[in-house]
């Protein structure tokens, strides 16, 4: 057995790569067809097969590093998550449950991490006890340290953004990658060490060879101590001790081989002392320093020996701490005897002792293929080279998405708000119906007749009273949903109750349990309270309202009935010249026609900007962008930035047109005021002019409040639209929390019903033992797993011996009572 760890690999289950990228280029890629990457899911499969199965083996190297070379390009074109269940068995324990992520950097960091193992492996596998083999030892433990290095620095960072910690497998963190990179550095460390040994060379050399060894082992250690007790729980049992007994074995050694050297000086300084003057051979040599050092390196083995012997490490592990204790012990004895019979030398404490210094003969070797790619795939195709790149992709959705809320919020909205603005300015000052009164004193203004015509086709009255039922509908719908989960949370109550007082149990009563469920439903409440006082504004409005809206849906001559005729008709001019009101009506009538203009240019505005956006098509502008990154380089969103805003910057000439729009409607309107007040101040004496104002204006209002009522009604229906669809996921969930709680009173019942058909020592019935004759009894007794009590199993059920037929029959009795009163 080797005194050496493998890192085990990883096992891993077939994955439904095809179904999977199928799905993905169906949904995401709708300009192409799966069928146009046939040879790409088959080389994806083909190159998953070869990488993670097969034997130990060296020829297993390439296909590792081939499938990670397209696992690096494919994400390049491929989120992370693309629906993709990957499998893979905990490295430390294959047995347990596989830990399964829809995550391609989670399929990436394991198939490092096993060509990591594959390297410890092959390394393990290695012949150590001949010269011969140890360098390539040597060489595979680096490689492993290399690929566990190039692991938490350019791919766990990327793992950890996209998996929570909770999903996180153990071995695949930062702590226990470096603690195990530690470890094959140590390992590799060891090689160099045994072969400076089997080669005899100088002791000093040894001592610091091994001082590093100790150095690495004690870093490995340091790593998974200060982890988290689940990765800690992840390594097998014997792995900590194993690497503590190896930290201590080799200071140890250190410590001896450094006091080998000291012996050996002191025996040069023997022979040269009768060449030397006695000036010069004074504190040449101190004695005492190899006693120190043997005493400072028992104390180590010793402390190794007790880690190896408790933690339970390989048999070659605990011999070779113990060949080392018993070197040191040895020569201890021989340096204390000689010191006592002929130097008497004073022995310093460890602490004064020169530290060892540490020598390196290990790195992290890194395979070229891992850090270029490319070089692994050579002049193989790459997978999905044809195929647009997901963060290329993204950037596309997120202009769209941006250039549409740019739109809508810069243009529309303010638009519509400008444009009820001018109508709620013109509404507070009675025109244009003042003016039409005047200018068309029989007969109905043509705009009047247009927007009566629109209400007549859209049948408006029907239309309302329709969406009115519909909203009430919606809304009476929306309520049951909520009091059929209030419903459900009040029977559990009442469950709750009774069981409760029956069997007293430690578990919390459902007002305090269902406290999130109910501070919930009290919030649903209270807005659907708040959506209903917005329905009966609306509905008051309605009926405020109807009688004006009806009759614009009359024939022109019923409408033209209604609406008086004034008795003077206004002249266009007089003999002597204009009058004061025809100026300012004339005025007025100009500056009406130039706020049209207005309204009309900013909605040729809206249009414009909105006939772009549906024409424009951003993709050639985004790949030629994306051609010009590096195609190993995995590409972001985040690298167009510079090309959306360049793009997003052909809408600013339609918000400057919406600004210049606003600036003119607000000064054209306070000119309307101020010329509207001369108006009237002109005309106060004609009652039949203003009668004829007060009915068309009244038509006018009642055709902006046919609007108004319909927006008001349809964003009604959408918002129970989308209300009850929250309020039915809410009553799933009270249905889910029920169940649970129904389940531990289940559970609980079991408990019961076990104990209570426990059989008593003697085999006599439960009913016929007194209170006195339960005390005497001391030994326990068994229990036993029954069915739930609406189990069906019962009927095929043996019960335990013990209680006599009739107790059992009268114990079923009851408990039956006991269901029907729940």
């Amino acid at each position: 057995m080797p005194n050496q760890l493998s890192i085990p690999s990883k096992k891993t289950s077939l994955i439904q790569i095809r179904q999977a990228v199928r799905e993905y280029i169906l949904s995401k890629h709708t300009d192409t067809h799966p069928d146009a990457f046939r040879w790409d899911i088959g080389r994806w499969e083909a190159l998953r097969k070869d990488a993670v199965g097969g034997v130990l083996h060296v020829d297993r190297v390439k296909p590792s590093l081939i499938y990670h070379a397209q696992l690096v390009f494919i994400l390049t074109k491929l989120p992370p998550d693309i629906g993709l269940e990957i499998s893979y068995a905990p490295a430390f324990d294959p047995n347990a449950l596989p830990v399964t992520l829809c995550n391609l950097v989670y399929e990436r960091a394991s198939v490092l991490f096993n060509l990591a193992a594959l390297s410890s492996q092959l390394g393990a596998a290695e012949d150590r006890s001949t010269p011969r083999c140890i360098p390539d030892a040597h060489l595979k433990n680096q490689n492993a340290a290399g690929t566990l290095d190039y692991m938490a620095s350019s791919v766990l960072p990327q793992l950890s953004a996209s998996v929570t910690a909770e999903d996180m497998p153990p071995e695949l963190t930062e702590p226990s990658i470096r603690c195990l990179q530690s470890l094959m550095l140590a390992q590799a460390q060891e090689c160099v060490w045994q072969r400076a040994v089997m080669d005899n060379y100088k002791n000093g050399l040894i001592a610091k060879l091994a001082m590093k060894v100790s150095s690495l082992y004690s870093v490995a250690v340091v790593h998974v101590r200060d982890a988290s007790s689940s990765i800690r729980r992840a390594f097998p049992s014997p792995w900590i001790p194993h690497m503590e007994t190896k930290q201590l074995h080799f200071q140890a050694a250190a410590q001896y081989r450094k006091s080998v050297d000291d012996l050996e000086a002191h025996r040069s300084f023997i022979t040269l002392r009768a060449k030397l003057p006695v000036s010069l051979t004074v504190g040449f040599f101190r004695y005492g320093h190899e006693i120190a050092r043997l005493a400072e390196a028992e104390a180590l083995a010793k402390k190794g020996y007790d880690v190896a012997r408790r933690g339970g490490v390989a048999p070659p592990v605990l011999h070779d701490i113990k060949s080392v204790l018993d070197s040191v012990q040895k020569s201890l004895a021989r340096a204390e005897r000689d010191n006592d019979l002929i130097y008497h030398q004073e022995v310093p404490p460890a602490s004064a002792l020169p530290p060892i210094q540490e020598v390196s003969m290990v790195q992290p070797l890194v395979n070229p293929c891992l850090t270029d790619p490319k070089s692994a795939i050579g002049s193989d195709s790459v997978i999905f080279g044809e195929l647009l790149s997901w963060g290329a992709k993204t950037a596309i959705e997120i202009y769209v998405d941006r250039r549409q809320n740019w739109i809508k919020d810069e243009l529309i909205d303010r638009a519509q708000a400008l444009d009820d603005t001018a109508h709620r300015t013109l509404e507070s000052l009675h025109l244009p119906a003042a003016l039409e009164a005047l200018e068309k004193p029989i007969g109905l203004p043509p705009s009047l007749l247009k927007k009566a015509e629109d209400v007549r086709l859209e049948t408006g009255p029907s239309k309302i009273e329709t969406l009115i039922q519909d909203v009430r509908t919606l809304a009476k719908h929306s309520v049951e949903i909520l009091d059929e989960a209030m419903d459900i949370l009040d029977q559990e109550a009442e469950e709750d109750e009774v069981f409760r007082a029956e069997h007293p149990a430690d578990r919390l009563p459902s007002q305090d349990a269902n406290e999130e469920l109910t501070g919930k439903e009290q919030r649903y409440r209270s807005i659907l309270d708040q959506a209903g006082s917005s329905d009966e504004l609306v509905r008051q409005k309605w009926d405020e309202w109807e009688k004006n809206i009806v009759q614009l849906t009359w024939s022109e001559a019923e409408l033209e009935a209604c609406v008086p005729s004034s008795t003077v008709s206004f002249p266009r001019r007089s003999a002597t010249g204009t009058t004061p009101t025809q100026i300012h009506a004339r005025a007025l009538r100009v500056m009406l026609e130039t706020l049209d203009d207005i309204t009309q240019a900013r909605g040729e505005c809206v249009t414009r900007a909105n006939h772009l956006a549906a024409s424009e098509d951003i993709t050639p502008r985004i790949l030629k962008a994306a051609a010009a990154v590096e195609r190993w380089v995995e590409v972001q969103p985040s690298m167009f930035e510079d090309v959306l805003d360049e793009e997003l910057a052909k809408y600013d000439k339609f918000r400057v047109g919406i600004d210049e729009g606003e600036q003119k409607q607000s000064e054209l309107l306070e000119s309307i005021k101020e010329r509207n007040t001369l108006f009237l101040e002109s005309r106060k004496e004609d009652a039949s002019v203003k009668e004829r104002e007060h009915a068309l204006q009244s038509l006018d209002l009642a055709y902006h409040k046919y609007k108004e009522i319909v927006k008001n009604l349809y964003e009604g229906l959408k918002f129970y639209n989308d209300f009850s669809e929250i309020l039915t996921h809410f009553r799933d969930g009270c249905k889910d929390w029920v169940n649970v709680r129904r389940h531990e009173i289940h559970s609980l019942e079991r408990a019961m019903e076990s104990v209570s058909l426990e059989p008593d020592i003697d085999g006599t019935a439960a009913e016929h033992s007194t209170a006195n004759d339960r005390k005497q009894i001391t030994q326990p007794q068994p229990a036993y797993d029954l069915p739930p009590p609406d189990s069906g199993e019962w009927e095929t059920f043996s019960l335990p011996p013990g209680p006599s037929s009739m107790s059992v029959k009268h114990s079923m009795s009851n408990r039956g009572k006991k269901m029907r009163q729940h």
